[in-house]
Protein backbone atom coordinates (compact mmCIF):
# COMPACT_ATOMS: atom_id res chain seq x y z
CA UNK A 1 0.00 0.00 0.00
CA UNK A 2 1.24 3.51 -0.63
CA UNK A 3 1.84 6.28 2.29
CA UNK A 4 -1.33 7.88 1.94
CA UNK A 5 -3.57 4.79 1.45
CA UNK A 6 -4.15 4.80 5.09
CA UNK A 7 -7.70 3.48 6.09
CA UNK A 8 -9.33 5.30 9.24
CA UNK A 9 -8.67 2.24 11.71
CA UNK A 10 -4.61 1.88 10.85
CA UNK A 11 -4.90 6.41 11.55
CA UNK A 12 -7.35 5.65 14.77
CA UNK A 13 -4.42 2.85 15.79
CA UNK A 14 -1.62 5.39 14.48
CA UNK A 15 -3.20 7.98 17.19
CA UNK A 16 -4.18 5.63 20.06
CA UNK A 17 -0.54 4.53 20.11
CA UNK A 18 1.02 8.02 19.72
CA UNK A 19 -1.02 8.55 22.99
CA UNK A 20 0.05 4.93 24.58
CA UNK A 21 3.61 6.32 23.81
CA UNK A 22 3.25 9.68 25.39
CA UNK A 23 1.80 8.50 28.33
CA UNK A 24 4.95 6.09 29.07
CA UNK A 25 6.85 8.54 30.81
CA UNK A 26 3.86 9.00 33.33
CA UNK A 27 4.20 5.35 33.90
CA UNK A 28 7.57 5.53 34.03
CA UNK A 29 7.74 7.89 37.40
CA UNK A 30 4.67 5.98 38.82
CA UNK A 31 6.51 2.88 39.18
CA UNK A 32 9.39 4.57 40.47
CA UNK A 33 7.68 5.12 43.44
CA UNK A 34 7.59 1.97 44.40
CA UNK A 35 10.88 0.50 42.65
CA UNK A 36 14.56 1.39 42.44
CA UNK A 37 15.72 3.11 38.72
CA UNK A 38 17.44 0.00 38.06
CA UNK A 39 15.21 -2.60 39.02
CA UNK A 40 12.22 -0.70 37.17
CA UNK A 41 13.98 -1.17 33.42
CA UNK A 42 15.14 -4.44 34.53
CA UNK A 43 11.01 -5.65 35.40
CA UNK A 44 9.80 -3.75 32.67
CA UNK A 45 12.13 -4.87 29.48
CA UNK A 46 12.83 -8.63 31.17
CA UNK A 47 8.78 -8.81 30.55
CA UNK A 48 9.13 -6.85 27.49
CA UNK A 49 11.32 -9.45 26.14
CA UNK A 50 9.15 -12.63 27.15
CA UNK A 51 6.31 -11.18 24.95
CA UNK A 52 7.94 -10.62 22.44
CA UNK A 53 9.53 -13.77 22.30
CA UNK A 54 6.18 -15.55 22.34
CA UNK A 55 5.57 -13.59 19.48
CA UNK A 56 8.44 -14.22 17.69
CA UNK A 57 7.79 -18.01 17.91
CA UNK A 58 4.26 -17.35 17.21
CA UNK A 59 5.19 -15.72 13.56
CA UNK A 60 7.99 -17.97 12.62
CA UNK A 61 11.08 -15.35 13.10
CA UNK A 62 13.86 -16.86 13.38
CA UNK A 63 16.15 -14.80 16.33
CA UNK A 64 19.83 -16.47 14.92
CA UNK A 65 22.64 -14.23 14.77
CA UNK A 66 25.80 -14.94 13.14
CA UNK A 67 28.99 -13.73 15.12
CA UNK A 68 29.22 -10.14 13.37
CA UNK A 69 25.66 -9.40 14.16
CA UNK A 70 26.39 -10.71 17.93
CA UNK A 71 29.19 -8.34 17.96
CA UNK A 72 27.13 -5.51 16.89
CA UNK A 73 24.07 -6.29 19.12
CA UNK A 74 26.59 -6.23 21.82
CA UNK A 75 27.39 -2.18 21.03
CA UNK A 76 23.43 -1.83 20.62
CA UNK A 77 23.36 -3.22 23.71
CA UNK A 78 25.79 -0.41 25.36
CA UNK A 79 24.23 2.30 23.80
CA UNK A 80 20.71 1.31 25.29
CA UNK A 81 21.83 0.56 29.01
CA UNK A 82 23.40 3.38 29.26
CA UNK A 83 20.97 5.58 27.36
CA UNK A 84 17.89 3.52 29.43
CA UNK A 85 19.87 4.53 33.00
CA UNK A 86 20.12 8.05 31.99
CA UNK A 87 16.20 7.78 30.92
CA UNK A 88 15.16 6.59 33.92
CA UNK A 89 18.07 8.72 36.19
CA UNK A 90 15.97 11.63 34.56
CA UNK A 91 12.84 10.69 35.08
CA UNK A 92 13.65 10.06 38.53
CA UNK A 93 14.17 13.85 38.94
CA UNK A 94 12.39 15.68 36.70
CA UNK A 95 8.49 15.86 35.68
CA UNK A 96 6.96 13.86 33.30
CA UNK A 97 5.90 16.45 31.49
CA UNK A 98 9.56 17.81 31.18
CA UNK A 99 10.74 14.32 30.09
CA UNK A 100 8.19 13.59 27.26
CA UNK A 101 8.83 16.88 25.79
CA UNK A 102 12.64 16.30 26.30
CA UNK A 103 12.31 12.88 24.40
CA UNK A 104 10.49 14.57 21.79
CA UNK A 105 13.68 16.04 20.67
CA UNK A 106 14.23 12.51 19.60
CA UNK A 107 13.89 13.23 15.69
CA UNK A 108 15.94 16.60 15.71
CA UNK A 109 19.05 14.32 17.27
CA UNK A 110 18.56 12.25 14.60
CA UNK A 111 18.36 14.17 11.73
CA UNK A 112 21.37 15.77 12.85
CA UNK A 113 23.28 12.77 13.10
CA UNK A 114 22.03 10.99 10.27
CA UNK A 115 23.14 14.08 8.10
CA UNK A 116 26.97 13.44 9.73
CA UNK A 117 27.00 9.62 9.50
CA UNK A 118 24.71 8.68 6.84
CA UNK A 119 25.53 9.10 3.44
CA UNK A 120 22.93 10.61 1.74
CA UNK A 121 20.68 11.79 4.21
CA UNK A 122 21.01 15.82 3.87
CA UNK A 123 19.61 18.31 6.27
CA UNK A 124 17.29 20.49 3.88
CA UNK A 125 15.98 23.82 4.46
CA UNK A 126 12.30 23.15 5.82
CA UNK A 127 14.25 20.51 8.84
CA UNK A 128 16.63 22.94 9.41
CA UNK A 129 13.69 25.25 10.39
CA UNK A 130 11.97 21.87 12.67
CA UNK A 131 15.29 21.23 14.28
CA UNK A 132 15.68 24.78 15.30
CA UNK A 133 11.97 25.61 16.49
CA UNK A 134 12.32 21.82 18.23
CA UNK A 135 15.55 22.80 20.46
CA UNK A 136 14.07 26.73 20.97
CA UNK A 137 11.27 24.47 22.76
CA UNK A 138 13.90 22.42 24.41
CA UNK A 139 15.97 25.55 25.61
CA UNK A 140 12.66 27.03 27.05
CA UNK A 141 12.31 23.78 29.87
CA UNK A 142 15.51 25.00 31.18
CA UNK A 143 14.08 28.29 31.98
CA UNK A 144 10.85 26.70 33.58
CA UNK A 145 10.28 27.98 37.00
CA UNK A 146 7.98 25.90 38.23
CA UNK A 147 11.12 24.54 40.06
CA UNK A 148 14.44 25.77 40.81
CA UNK A 149 15.64 22.83 42.53
CA UNK A 150 19.14 21.40 41.07
CA UNK A 151 17.62 17.55 41.01
CA UNK A 152 15.07 19.49 38.28
CA UNK A 153 17.56 20.50 35.66
CA UNK A 154 19.84 17.53 36.58
CA UNK A 155 17.08 15.37 35.83
CA UNK A 156 16.50 17.71 32.04
CA UNK A 157 20.20 17.24 31.28
CA UNK A 158 20.53 13.72 31.98
CA UNK A 159 17.43 12.61 29.91
CA UNK A 160 18.56 14.89 27.08
CA UNK A 161 21.93 13.12 27.63
CA UNK A 162 19.72 9.76 27.04
CA UNK A 163 18.15 11.66 24.06
CA UNK A 164 21.49 12.28 22.43
CA UNK A 165 22.33 8.21 23.11
CA UNK A 166 18.50 7.27 21.68
CA UNK A 167 19.78 8.93 18.24
CA UNK A 168 22.89 7.52 18.36
CA UNK A 169 21.13 4.17 18.37
CA UNK A 170 18.46 4.92 15.63
CA UNK A 171 21.36 6.14 13.27
CA UNK A 172 23.84 2.81 13.90
CA UNK A 173 20.61 1.12 13.90
CA UNK A 174 19.74 2.90 9.91
CA UNK A 175 23.87 1.58 8.61
CA UNK A 176 23.08 -2.46 10.07
CA UNK A 177 19.25 -2.69 9.69
CA UNK A 178 19.46 -4.45 6.06
CA UNK A 179 20.93 -7.50 7.69
CA UNK A 180 18.18 -7.80 10.52
CA UNK A 181 14.56 -8.39 11.16
CA UNK A 182 13.44 -5.13 13.20
CA UNK A 183 12.16 -7.78 16.11
CA UNK A 184 15.94 -8.78 16.46
CA UNK A 185 17.13 -5.45 16.56
CA UNK A 186 14.30 -4.67 19.52
CA UNK A 187 14.65 -7.87 21.60
CA UNK A 188 18.38 -8.44 21.93
CA UNK A 189 19.48 -5.11 23.54
CA UNK A 190 16.36 -5.79 26.17
CA UNK A 191 17.30 -9.75 26.77
CA UNK A 192 20.81 -8.52 27.50
CA UNK A 193 20.76 -4.88 29.09
CA UNK A 194 18.14 -6.97 31.48
CA UNK A 195 21.01 -8.58 33.48
CA UNK A 196 22.82 -5.34 33.46
CA UNK A 197 19.55 -3.30 35.25
CA UNK A 198 19.21 -5.57 37.55
CA UNK A 199 22.90 -5.81 38.60
CA UNK A 200 22.53 -2.66 38.73
CA UNK A 201 19.53 -2.12 40.65
CA UNK A 202 21.50 -4.45 43.46
CA UNK A 203 24.46 -1.90 43.29
CA UNK A 204 23.42 1.61 42.67
CA UNK A 205 19.25 1.65 43.71
CA UNK A 206 18.56 2.86 47.63
CA UNK A 207 15.81 0.05 47.35
CA UNK A 208 15.26 -2.59 44.54
CA UNK A 209 11.43 -2.79 46.08
CA UNK A 210 10.38 -0.84 48.48
CA UNK A 211 6.69 -0.47 48.01
CA UNK A 212 4.49 -2.72 45.95
CA UNK A 213 0.91 -1.87 45.48
CA UNK A 214 -1.14 -1.69 42.53
CA UNK A 215 -0.22 1.46 40.74
CA UNK A 216 3.33 0.18 40.71
CA UNK A 217 2.45 -3.36 39.01
CA UNK A 218 -0.51 -1.40 36.90
CA UNK A 219 2.21 0.73 35.50
CA UNK A 220 4.97 -1.79 35.20
CA UNK A 221 2.33 -3.98 32.98
CA UNK A 222 1.75 -0.07 30.90
CA UNK A 223 5.10 0.12 30.17
CA UNK A 224 6.21 -3.56 29.65
CA UNK A 225 3.18 -5.09 28.11
CA UNK A 226 1.43 -2.18 26.18
CA UNK A 227 4.08 0.24 25.18
CA UNK A 228 7.50 -1.82 24.84
CA UNK A 229 5.25 -5.39 23.74
CA UNK A 230 2.05 -4.40 22.09
CA UNK A 231 2.96 -0.83 20.93
CA UNK A 232 6.20 -2.14 19.22
CA UNK A 233 4.19 -5.05 17.49
CA UNK A 234 1.65 -2.97 16.71
CA UNK A 235 3.61 0.31 15.21
CA UNK A 236 5.88 -2.23 13.35
CA UNK A 237 2.75 -3.75 11.61
CA UNK A 238 1.69 0.07 10.72
CA UNK A 239 5.05 0.54 9.06
CA UNK A 240 5.02 -2.28 7.26
CA UNK A 241 1.62 -2.43 5.76
CA UNK A 242 1.95 2.25 5.14
CA UNK A 243 5.26 3.27 5.48
CA UNK A 244 6.94 5.64 7.92
CA UNK A 245 5.92 8.82 6.17
CA UNK A 246 2.22 8.39 7.08
CA UNK A 247 3.19 7.05 10.55
CA UNK A 248 5.23 10.07 11.55
CA UNK A 249 2.88 12.88 10.50
CA UNK A 250 1.21 12.01 13.79
CA UNK A 251 4.12 11.88 16.07
CA UNK A 252 3.41 15.75 16.90
CA UNK A 253 0.61 13.37 19.47
CA UNK A 254 3.08 11.98 21.50
CA UNK A 255 4.24 15.19 23.56
CA UNK A 256 0.64 16.62 24.01
CA UNK A 257 -0.31 13.65 25.05
CA UNK A 258 2.33 12.89 27.41
CA UNK A 259 1.80 16.03 29.16
CA UNK A 260 -1.85 16.15 29.28
CA UNK A 261 -1.59 12.66 31.39
CA UNK A 262 1.30 14.26 33.39
CA UNK A 263 -1.03 16.94 34.35
CA UNK A 264 -3.78 14.99 34.86
CA UNK A 265 -2.91 11.53 36.42
CA UNK A 266 0.41 13.18 38.16
CA UNK A 267 -1.30 16.74 39.01
CA UNK A 268 1.83 18.06 37.23
CA UNK A 269 1.76 22.42 36.48
CA UNK A 270 1.44 23.96 32.96
CA UNK A 271 3.83 26.80 33.50
CA UNK A 272 4.26 29.18 30.69
CA UNK A 273 7.42 28.23 29.79
CA UNK A 274 5.80 24.39 29.49
CA UNK A 275 3.06 25.66 26.93
CA UNK A 276 5.69 27.55 24.70
CA UNK A 277 7.69 24.30 24.69
CA UNK A 278 4.92 22.03 23.25
CA UNK A 279 4.41 24.71 20.92
CA UNK A 280 7.93 24.75 19.47
CA UNK A 281 8.80 21.46 19.78
CA UNK A 282 5.24 20.28 18.26
CA UNK A 283 5.59 22.64 15.32
CA UNK A 284 9.13 21.29 14.78
CA UNK A 285 8.03 17.60 14.35
CA UNK A 286 4.93 18.61 12.24
CA UNK A 287 7.34 20.89 9.87
CA UNK A 288 9.99 18.38 9.98
CA UNK A 289 7.35 15.51 9.01
CA UNK A 290 5.84 17.49 6.69
CA UNK A 291 4.67 15.61 3.50
CA UNK A 292 5.09 16.77 -0.10
CA UNK A 293 2.49 14.36 -1.14
CA UNK A 294 -1.40 14.48 -0.50
CA UNK A 295 -2.50 14.59 2.75
CA UNK A 296 -3.08 12.17 4.77
CA UNK A 297 -7.07 13.47 5.14
CA UNK A 298 -7.85 11.70 1.87
CA UNK A 299 -7.31 8.53 3.71
CA UNK A 300 -10.98 9.42 5.29
CA UNK A 301 -12.86 9.93 1.69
Amino acid sequence: MQNNDMTVKAVSLTILLCCLFGANSVAIKLSLTGLGVFTSAGIRFFIAAIVIYFWTRYKNISLKLNSKQLRQMMILTGIFVVQLSCFYTGLSKTTASHGILLANALPFMVLILAHIFIPGETITLKKTLGITLGFIGVAFLFFDNQDLSSDLKDGDFLILLAVFLWGSNIVFVKRIISGYHPVQITIYPMIFGTAFFFFGGFLWDDQMIHMINSTVIKSMLYQSVVTASFGFIAWNSLLQRFGATSLHSFLFIMPIAGVLCGVWILGETITPHLLTSIVFIVTGVIIVNLRRKKAIHQSFK
